[in-house]
C-alpha cells in the first residue's frame, strides 16, 4: 500500500477562493479520509479553515508517520509546502483561538465537514458543549442554520453513539459515516477513499471527477496478471 499523503494538487491554484470551508480532523481512525477532502479542496480554490485536534495528530502519526506540526502557524506552513498550495488557501487555528473566523456567527464560513469524526466529538457538538474550537464551529454553523456534515468511523455504534447522531441529524446535520461502496472495483485503499470524498464533495455541491457516479459510467476494468 501506498499513502497519497505526499501527493502533489493537481493543476495550477490561484490565491482567490471560489469558497469558504471549515475542515476539521478528530481523532477517529481514517485521517486519509480527511487528508484527500483537504486535498480535492485547495484543488477547487476552496479556501479552507483548518482545525485539528490533539487526537487527529496522534491518529496522523500512527496511521501515516505524519507529524503535524502543534503551532498553528508552523503546521500552516508545513501543510501548504507539503500540499504545494497557496498559503491564502489555508488557515490552521488552535483548540483554543477563540477570535478565529470560525468561532463566530458573523464571520464563519457557512460550511463545516468534521472528517473524520470521532464519536467523542459527535456527543460534544449533539450537546453544545463547545470546550474547544472544533466544537463551537460546529455548534455556529448549527445555529447559523448552516450546512454541517459529520464522517463518523466507529464500529461497533452502541445505542449512546445512535442517539447523538440521530440527534443532530434531526438537527440538519448530514451523517455520513465512513462506509464505501464496493460497486465500482476497488483495487486500493485509495480507490476507498476516493468513493468517501466524492459522496462529500456531492453534498457540497463540488464538481468531482475522481470517482464514476452510479448508471453514468461503467465500472472500472482492471486486467489480471496469471500465475
Amino acid at each position: 500500500m501506498t499513502s497519497s499523503l505526499t501527493s502533489t494538487l493537481p493543476g495550477t491554484l490561484t490565491p482567490v477562493p471560489v469558497r469558504e470551508i471549515t475542515l476539521a480532523f478528530t481523532g477517529a481512525s481514517g485521517a486519509l479520509y480527511g487528508w484527500r477532502l483537504l486535498q480535492c479542496l485547495l484543488s477547487q480554490n476552496v479556501k479552507v479553515h483548518l482545525l485539528i485536534s490533539s487526537a487527529a495528530r496522534v491518529v496522523f502519526a500512527t496511521e501515516h508517520n505524519l507529524k503535524l506540526n502543534g503551532n498553528p502557524q508552523s503546521c500552516q506552513q508545513q501543510l501548504v509546502e507539503m500540499l504545494q498550495c497557496s498559503p491564502d488557501l489555508l488557515a490552521v487555528y488552535g483548540k483554543d483561538d477563540w477570535f478565529s473566523p470560525v468561532a463566530s456567527g458573523s464571520a464563519a464560513p457557512k460550511t463545516m465537514v468534521v472528517c473524520p469524526c470521532s464519536t467523542g466529538t459527535v456527543a460534544a457538538i449533539a450537546y453544545g458543549m463547545s470546550d474547544n474550537l472544533i466544537e463551537r464551529a460546529a455548534d455556529v454553523v448549527i445555529k447559523e442554520q448552516g450546512q454541517l456534515i459529520l464522517v463518523p468511523r466507529e464500529t461497533p455504534l452502541s445505542a449512546l453513539h445512535l442517539e447523538n447522531l440521530l440527534k443532530l441529524a434531526k438537527l440538519g446535520v448530514t451523517i455520513m459515516p465512513a462506509a464505501p461502496g464496493f460497486y465500482h472495483q476497488p483495487q486500493s485503499i485509495e480507490d476507498l477513499i476516493d468513493f468517501m470524498v466524492a459522496r462529500i464533495l456531492d453534498h457540497l455541491q463540488l464538481p468531482q471527477n475522481i470517482m464514476p457516479r452510479w448508471g453514468y459510467a461503467p465500472a472500472p476494468t482492471h486486467s489480471t496478471s496469471q500465475d
